[in-house]
């Protein structure tokens, strides 16, 4: 079982019960960058020709990403990695963990470089309503992977556990990043902030191992656990991702108060229901929106390795290019 405690025979990675987390270690490892590599001195001269309303969507993302990929470390740290008892997951997860610090570290390069009020910038989450109702809906998850109550053995147990994974890989790493990146990428798209669009690519190819992992972990865990794949357990799952698109609309709202050239609430919205249609697909449901992609240009960015099924036992191919 893959969930669980882990004993001290699980401490070994040979013989390898689960090849498909070392794989994805390996791809992780040879991912590996670093934010300074790249320069920001064009996109800092790239501010005298942005607007106001540009500059303010720019903060309002920034405030809104850097604490949120340490809310993903949290819920890694504290909901996922003490109930796994595969060392070749730990080992990604690990990895993982470091990468969302390297994210977190890379926004913080931005805020460093460009000349903003970064006080202004770190404290909006706090008092931003929309901003608080998307880390409240995953801290909610995360909180009761940590009480004393849990039990990782029942049934229901299990179901926290699936519901955190939901939360954090599906709904905040899967849709709402992936919704920033696409404004910020919107940027590069008109010659502008080109290169700090070069490291969202690079977070974008980190998010999708991210994406490729809870998947193949949920399936594990479900194809172990085949008591929990009930009609019932679907449809709350199904729920909550459509509860987080809710909360993503009345966000952008907030970052779209004035539309700017290309974008507006409506637009960005709508990609929202497309990339979350993927990702209900991506787990073996329907379409819940069946809209569609109104930024063609991030289609690759979009699609993750492959398509597993939520509520279909099946055999499954796990295996990851190995080409970074």
């Amino acid at each position: 079982m893959i969930i669980g405690t882990a004993e001290e025979k699980d401490y070994n990675i040979y013989p390898s019960e689960y090849p498909w987390a070392r794989e994805m270690y390996d791809q992780a490892v040879a991912n590996t960058w670093f934010p300074k590599e790249i320069p920001l001195k064009e996109d800092l001269d790239d501010l005298a020709s942005m607007t106001t309303d540009e500059v303010e969507a720019v903060k309002f993302i920034m405030s809104f990403m850097n604490p949120a990929e340490l809310i993903v470390n949290r819920s890694i740290a504290l909901g996922i990695y003490p109930y796994i008892k595969s060392a070749e997951c730990h080992l990604y997860i690990a990895k993982w963990m470091w990468e969302e610090a390297n994210h977190c570290m890379t926004f913080e390069y931005m805020l460093e470089t460009f000349p903003w009020n970064r006080d202004e910038i770190y404290g909006k989450h706090l008092i931003t309503e929309s901003m608080q109702a998307k880390e409240q809906f995953v801290q909610g998850f995360t909180k009761k992977m940590t009480e004393s109550s849990l039990n990782i053995t029942s049934d229901e147990g299990k179901k926290d556990f699936i519901r955190n994974l939901i939360a954090t890989n599906i709904v905040m790493e899967g849709v709402w990043f992936y919704s920033g990146f696409m404004v910020m990428l919107s940027f590069r798209q008109r010659n502008k902030l080109r290169n700090f669009g070069s490291l969202i690519n690079w977070i974008i190819r980190d998010e999708s191992l991210h994406l490729k992992f809870g998947m193949t972990l949920l399936l594990t865990v479900l194809e172990e656990n085949a008591e929990l794949v009930t009609e019932e357990f679907a449809t709350e799952i199904r729920d909550l991702i459509v509860k987080g698109v809710n909360i993503e609309i009345e966000y952008n709202k907030d970052l779209f108060k004035h539309g700017i050239l290309g974008l507006n609430s409506d637009y960005v919205n709508q990609y929202v229901k497309y990339v979350a249609d993927r990702r209900l697909e991506e787990l073996g449901f329907e379409p819940h929106y069946n809209v569609q992609n109104p930024a063609k240009w991030m289609a690759t960015s979009t699609d993750v390795f492959e398509l597993v099924n939520f509520f279909e036992q099946q055999n499954t191919n796990y295996e990851v290019n190995s080409k970074a």
